[in-house]
């Protein structure tokens, strides 16, 4: 079934009415191409290459971008050009096994760069071993909620993720002009940050201190303001929008504009070394960024593991109502669904119950050899992974659902918490218990990512018409992909940059994981007042209707890498509202949607490329000159391009305008 004026149904977005049925463009009685060759072949390799960028820039800013509405693009790019038939059903597989990436990314380097910063002796294996099982665990867990969230709550949920790409893949069938915009602006994004991070042509960051009066008050009151020039962060404040952004920013600023200035008025001289590391130091003599690692950030920690609780109270009704679902499928004769349409056929349910069987044990013995626990020390682990891992699936499919971000950082810090507490209780500690605490949580942290993208997945496949089974058969594939890669790029940067330190990749979640299981695992204590107050903001936020995880995440996330999101949610903000006519303003606004996605994906494999040319010792930074007139001259060109994406953004056909 062919046609290039494909339209998603009227009810594809609304709740059904009574007696009424979602009918997908592939109709359930036909059988499109889906799994092939081509389909397969082309999602694995779209999973080497956006692993590889989203790992970057993840590490980088600490936000790992969705790829799936890149690889769609490219996907429905490429089967025009090849004007290729039965297209539709295999984009859907190219961008569900290519969109393994940015799940495993984010599993991974929120946790395992944890290794490096704290100077653990483990293998790439290991880590890989941690994120595979990890993924696999997450699209067990998740097929049987499948059918709770894409079909029973048809309407209820607007899938924000999930709606656009949909779009893509349905709208762009034979149409250049979305490629043609995702390249322009991946090239000028590419090489935007290309001569940044390379040649250093332009300062990455700017701040007050720039100012004579801006230096004074940052030493003075430790009064600062910071911004990230990049184009990869502003494409990624786009796609995140002005009211995310602006609640990401409110922590931000209550961190960097309330709490620091109050913590060094009333620390003064005092020496407070509430993570037992042997500082001596006093508050009055840090800079402000040294309290924010020291003081603010666990405030935020607190927020972000309370935020994940709340998360959980709240969704027990559909982990209810979606465990009902699956227990009704195991009642049938071999777990088989019987007279089920293609599309609503998922993988029997007694493979996802063996599967996940054989996965645990799979993973008690990589607990057992792969680090330092005994066996019934793994039991335990195993037991507390594996039931955070499924409650909090509910959870991460959820936020995607509603928000289309998934809260798994916060999830997975107290994840390392209770882990922490576990094993030094059970005489795990020093660098063997950080190694099996990391890997413990890179197990968790990458389950409930995957996941929580994967439902997305699902949703598009619902919509489209393709099969379940195969997109849920086809994504492990994708998922030992992604492991490898992702750790194969984290060794390479962490030779190339490292994780700590002046001028290190600020991998703000893993050094987040690494202030909580460092001094639990050496003697010390957690510094608790604080993470106190961060679950005190957590609760205030939530009683008042703020969007507490997001808020809190701005809390422990560096102000210059939270500040640019702000301005790309402006940005989005101007380009959407400008126009009387409804219509020319979502016009603009998807097309915005694809030069932030060109720039995310250009700055951020262009970065990759800058990291390899240094990791080959090819040193072509212009240090004389960034240093000395840097900040100055990047005003100029961040200007320039916040300029290109509204121009661009708001350039549409006449007819439109």
């Amino acid at each position: 079934m062919e046609n290039e004026n494909y339209k998603l149904p009227e009810n594809a977005g609304r709740e059904l009415k009574e007696g009424e049925e979602y009918k997908p463009l592939l109709p359930a009685g036909s059988s499109p191409k889906e799994a092939t060759v081509y389909s397969v072949l082309l999602g694995v390799l779209m999973t080497v290459i956006f692993s590889a960028a989203a790992a970057y820039l993840g590490l980088k800013v600490g936000q790992v971008f969705e790829a799936a509405i890149p690889i769609a693009i490219i996907a429905v790019g490429l089967s025009g050009l090849l004007q290729k038939k039965g297209a539709l059903g295999q984009n859907v597989i190219i961008q569900s096994i290519g969109a393994c990436s940015g799940a495993i990314v984010a599993g991974a380097i929120f946790t395992l760069p944890a290794i490096y910063i704290l100077d653990l002796e483990v293998s790439f294996w290991q880590m890989a071993l941690s994120s595979l099982l990890g993924g696999v665990l997450g699209i067990l867990f998740l097929i049987p909620f499948r059918k709770y969230f894409v079909k029973e709550m048809h309407g209820k949920y607007p899938f924000p993720e999930a709606t656009a790409t949909t779009q893509v893949l349905v709208n762009g069938e034979g149409n250049r002009k979305g490629a043609l915009t995702l390249l322009i602006s991946g090239l000028v994004g590419g090489l935007y940050d290309f001569l940044v991070s390379t040649f250093g042509t332009w300062s990455e960051t700017i701040s007050t201190r720039m100012t004579a009066w801006g230096a004074a008050l940052a030493d003075s009151h430790k009064l600062v303001v910071k911004n990230n020039t990049g184009a990869a962060v502003l494409g990624l404040g786009y796609i995140i929008g002005l009211k995310y952004s602006l609640i990401i920013c409110c922590g931000s600023f209550l961190v960097w504009f309330v709490l620091i200035p109050l913590i060094n008025i009333f620390g003064g001289e005092s020496v407070v070394d509430l993570m037992n590391s042997g500082s001596m130091a006093s508050i009055a003599s840090m800079s402000a960024e040294e309290i924010f690692s020291t003081y603010a950030r666990p405030v935020g920690i607190g927020g972000i593991a309370t935020a994940g609780i709340i998360g959980i109270l709240k969704s027990f009704g559909v982990i209810k109502s979606a465990f009902g679902l699956a227990v009704s499928e195991m009642k049938r004769k071999d777990g088989k669904e019987t007279n089920v349409e293609r599309t609503q056929k998922d993988l029997p349910m007694t493979i996802i119950v063996y599967g996940i069987a054989i996965t645990i044990l799979l993973a008690y013995a990589f607990f057992v050899f792969g680090t330092a626990c005994n066996w019934w020390q793994a039991v335990i682990a195993l037991l507390l992974a594996a039931v955070i891992a499924f409650l909090f699936t509910t959870v991460a499919a959820n936020a995607i659902a509603i928000v289309g971000s998934n809260p798994v950082s916060g999830m997975t810090i107290m994840t390392l918490i209770l882990t922490s507490l576990l094993l030094v209780a059970m005489g795990v500690n020093g660098n063997l218990g950080m190694v099996a605490a990391v890997l413990i949580g890179g197990v968790v942290c990458t389950a409930l990512s995957v996941a929580g993208a994967f439902i997305t997945d699902l949703k598009i496949g619902y919509w489209i018409g393709t099969t379940p089974a195969k997109q849920e058969s086809w994504k492990f594939l994708g998922t030992i992909v992604a492991a490898v890669t992702v750790c194969g790029v984290m060794a390479i940067l962490n030779k190339t940059y490292g994780f700590s330190g002046e001028n290190a990749l600020v991998a703000p979640q893993a050094n987040a994981m690494a202030a909580v299981i460092g001094p639990m695992m050496n003697g010390g204590s957690a510094p608790w007042a604080l993470y106190g107050l961060g679950a005190v903001i957590a609760l205030i936020l939530n009683w008042c209707g703020v969007p507490a995880l997001a808020f809190c995440l701005g809390m422990f996330i560096p102000l210059e890498l939270n500040l640019p999101l702000l301005v790309g949610g402006a940005v989005s903000w101007f380009v959407s509202s400008r126009s009387k006519d409804k219509a020319v303003n979502e016009a603009r606004q998807e097309k915005g949607t694809l030069i932030a996605s060109g720039l995310i994906a250009g700055g951020a494999l262009m970065g990759v490329v800058s990291a390899i040319l240094k990791f080959a010792n090819v040193d072509l930074f212009l240090y004389d000159w960034n240093g000395s007139h840097g900040e100055v001259m990047a005003i100029f060109p961040y200007l320039a391009l916040i300029i290109f994406v509204i121009s661009y953004s708001m350039h549409l056909d006449r007819k439109k305008d």
